[in-house]
């Protein structure tokens, strides 16, 4: 029976939950997370979380702190929050080496301390890479002064995972407003909103100049792709007037970015995403604790895929792309 790793699985710490809904900007999707049942999954990396990984077929988690992580947050915050909820990261992985795995979390608002923190969470702590949100200090990520964090990912040899997170206030107010609450929240966040936000980010990486300055450098995009890959095609008529680019936008879709599911079991959007990228950068994630929890082992069992390529979306594509040793 193959295993099965999920590459996009959340936590937080006390510390951090209490910096996000104390800060003036906090959302109502935070403040949503960080109250009753899913606060209390967010805290856990016990025997619980892996009892849910077992029911449900999961073999490894690959840990990550939750969105927006310290991203929304000042450096004098920022950056010692982030190194303390690595070292959580870090403490759950040595109890259970052979279940968890782990993104760092990166105080971009500082990007030099959050390439230092990049370093020290590859190097010392063993981790797989970053995970980073589309904005920090509400600036997209492809500016230059974030040129420090991407520099020293390329050097590392690791990739970036690209989650989403929710707008800035002024456009989820002017994109995503005029409907009651609820449903202006969830067309802002996880029915529309993030992950239009997400893809922009990635696809605002690739117009930067990014992967021609660091053109093995790796992006993961959950959810099949935020909006980017399945519109690839559309997407590559930038080519035309990005003439500074060295390749087509397609040709950095395809070489640059790996798509997880991101909580989204769907074969339809698995064999769109096989279709544009191929079947070696596709992997399985079952965005614990956001998702409702889901048989991950007959969402693979049953894909549309030959069994080689259903072992590599299920775990082979994670363990190479991530460097993942997993003791058995």
């Amino acid at each position: 029976m193959r295993p099965v790793i999920g590459v996009e699985e959340h936590v937080w710490t006390p510390e951090l939950r209490t910096a996000l809904l104390s800060d003036d900007g906090s959302d109502a999707v935070y403040r949503r997370n960080g109250h009753g049942e899913l606060n209390r999954r967010l805290l856990d990396v016990g025997p619980e979380r892996l009892a849910r990984m077992d029911a449900t077929g999961v073999d490894v988690q690959v840990l990550s702190i939750s969105t927006p992580g310290t991203q929304t947050l000042p450096p004098r915050e920022a950056v010692p929050l982030a190194r303390d909820a690595n070292d959580f990261l870090a403490d759950a992985v040595q109890r259970q080496p052979s279940r968890y795995a782990a993104f760092a979390t990166l105080p971009m608002t500082d990007p030099h301390a959050a390439a230092a923190e990049l370093e020290r969470a590859v190097n010392r702590l063993g981790f797989a890479g970053a995970m980073i949100f589309p904005r920090a200090g509400g600036a997209f990520v492809d500016g230059d002064a974030f040129r420090p964090v991407f520099d020293a990912t390329a050097e590392l040899g690791v990739p970036l995972y690209l989650h989403p997170a929710v707008p800035p206030r002024p456009i989820t107010d002017a994109l995503y407003g005029g409907f009651d609450t609820p449903t202006a929240t969830r067309l802002a966040t996880a029915g529309w909103g993030w992950h239009a936000e997400a893809g922009l980010a990635a696809l605002r990486l690739i117009l930067s100049g990014l992967f021609d300055r660091h053109p093995r450098l790796q992006l993961i995009l959950g959810h099949w792709g935020e909006m980017l890959v399945p519109f690839a095609d559309r997407a590559d008529l930038l080519s035309e007037d990005a003439t500074h680019l060295e390749r087509r936008v397609l040709g950095y879709v395809t070489g640059n970015l790996n798509v997880t599911a991101g909580g989204i079991l769907s074969h339809r959007m698995l064999r769109q995403a096989v279709d544009v990228l191929g079947p070696d950068r596709v992997m399985f994630a079952a965005d614990t604790p956001f998702a409702p929890d889901a048989d991950a082992r007959a969402f693979v069992d049953g894909a549309p895929l030959s069994a080689l390529d259903k072992a590599k979306f299920a775990h082979v594509n994670a363990e190479h792309l991530l460097g993942l040793k997993i003791p058995g």
